[in-house]
């Protein structure tokens, strides 16, 4: 028999005060007393922190996540539009050069989020802090799980003060970020070791804050994407708006086309990708900050949910479980949707019932399956890139999807389905379903476009004249 989901005596501790912790505790606060260890010190605003670097990067919060996010915490979209961020439609509010061409600007199909991830984390900090239920103890070191290999029963911890002690739990959610040690710590308890997979193209991205224009307060995001079907590395440029009317713009190439965090290279750098839109934009406007260079862009994956005797009462969330490469923004929205996952199972059957660990663990599987194939088939076809190489019938699939790719960029039907697989809005095998193949067999309706698909009204407050199309 379950047991009550809302047993007043339940523990809960979540390692990590990140997005993924935050979330976590959002989904376990209504069904346990939660307490979220974090080794920083975390700010009271939208400020940077020492424990997350990635942050100075662009971040997309893809409407899949931010519907997952408004589920665990009702109005922390609104709480995040009035503290500045903005909702982007898709693809209307976005200039993307993708591998095989210009999107077109539809009427809105999916939406993302955009602002800085600083801003995001502080909002979710304050959307909790209304939330009972919940002890936040910062700069706070975990040092290893309790119990044994059939249940971890809570966490030894080492506060600031350096006084060791252990918090008792009925559940242990890991959402410790890209430097986990739940490997390890489930090895100490005598737990199998779980499958891990890596792809690595060998990619690095740089970052660098300006301040926008004037008159571009509506201003879209604007991308242009590498070819991964070319022989050469990868190399991509993105501005996202972001609150303060700010432009961060971040830069990426593969093995053999990496940019550098020289700041005098930055807008040469992104003039030199498939079109130089993004260099251009950037060549007169005022840089607030200097270049960030970040090279930990590894996709790497843990198969927990294929560890045979997987021990009650412990979950892995978030980058924990997978990373990505970040130009494909899916980090965030994972986690979301794990957290969502995993607040589904403890409502129906309470954070101590047998094999719910276990449970949750498939549950979080499936939205990290959807990111890392999109990742990962790609990555693996940049020059030099380590990891197993696609069979044939994984490059009967990329042929399909560069056909979808192209088809996508002149009908609105195939555009439809790319965006709600891309912003996790929908399932994989939605790009397969037979009105879509068809679709994708007939190709674009529509002709090529030979230009960055701005509005007049962009145009001008830019001062973007008509620039030619590299040959």
């Amino acid at each position: 028999m379950n047991e009550p989901a809302s047993a007043a005596s339940r523990r809960a501790v979540v390692v990590g005060a990140g997005l993924a912790g935050l979330l976590a505790a959002a989904a376990l606060h209504e069904y346990a007393d939660v307490t979220v260890v974090e080794r920083d010190a975390l700010p009271d605003g939208p400020e940077p922190r020492k424990g997350l670097p990635q942050a100075r990067h662009a971040h997309l919060l893809w409407s899949g996540g931010a519907r997952a996010m408004e589920e665990l915490l009702p109005g922390v979209t609104d709480a995040s539009l009035a503290a500045g961020a903005r909702r982007i439609p898709l693809p209307t509010g976005l200039v993307s050069m993708s591998a095989q061409g210009w999107l077109r600007r539809f009427p809105e199909m999916q939406f993302m989020i955009a602002c800085s991830r600083d801003l995001l984390d502080s909002v979710v900090r304050a959307q909790l802090a209304q939330r009972e239920r919940i002890t936040l103890l910062q700069r706070t070191e975990l040092l290893g799980l309790e119990g044994d290999a059939s249940r971890v029963t809570g966490a030894r911890i080492r506060t600031s003060g350096g006084e060791e002690r252990v918090l008792e739990a009925d559940l242990v959610v890991d959402a410790s970020g890209r430097g986990s040690r739940a490997s390890a710590w489930l090895e100490a308890l005598g737990v199998t070791e779980a499958p891990m997979d890596e792809v690595d193209s060998g990619l690095a991205y740089a970052s660098r804050i300006f301040r926008a224009p004037a008159g571009t307060a509506d201003f879209p995001v604007v991308n242009v994407q590498p070819d991964a079907a070319q022989p050469v590395p990868g190399q991509s440029s993105t501005i996202v708006p972001i609150e303060g009317g700010r432009w961060l713009v971040t830069l990426s190439g593969t093995r053999g086309g990496q940019p550098t965090d020289s700041a005098e290279e930055f807008a040469a750098f992104a003039r030199g990708v498939r079109h130089p839109v993004v260099g251009e934009l950037i060549a007169d406007a005022e840089p607030l900050t200097e270049v960030v260079l970040s090279r930990s862009t590894v996709n790497r994956r843990r198969f927990f949910e294929k560890v045979k005797d997987w021990p009650e009462g412990f979950v892995v969330l978030g980058d924990a479980v997978a990373t990505y490469n970040p130009v494909y923004g899916h980090g965030m929205s994972v986690a979301a949707q794990g957290a969502v996952a995993l607040r589904g199972l403890v409502a129906e059957h309470g954070p101590a019932a047998p094999g719910l660990a276990r449970s949750v663990q498939r549950a979080v599987s499936r939205p990290v399956s959807t990111a890392w194939e999109l990742a990962t088939s790609t990555d693996i076809r940049y020059p030099g890139a380590i990891g197993k190489q696609p069979g044939a019938a994984q490059n009967l699939l990329g042929r399909y999807v560069n056909r979808l790719m192209l088809t996508a960029t002149g009908r609105p039907l195939v555009t439809q389905a790319l965006f709600s697989a891309m912003t996790l809005s929908g399932p994989l095998p939605a790009l397969f379903k037979p009105e879509i193949a068809l679709a994708v067999l007939r190709g674009p309706r529509l002709p090529a476009l030979a230009e960055p698909p701005f509005t007049e009204q962009e145009r001008e407050a830019v001062g973007a004249a008509e620039s030619p199309t590299p040959s």
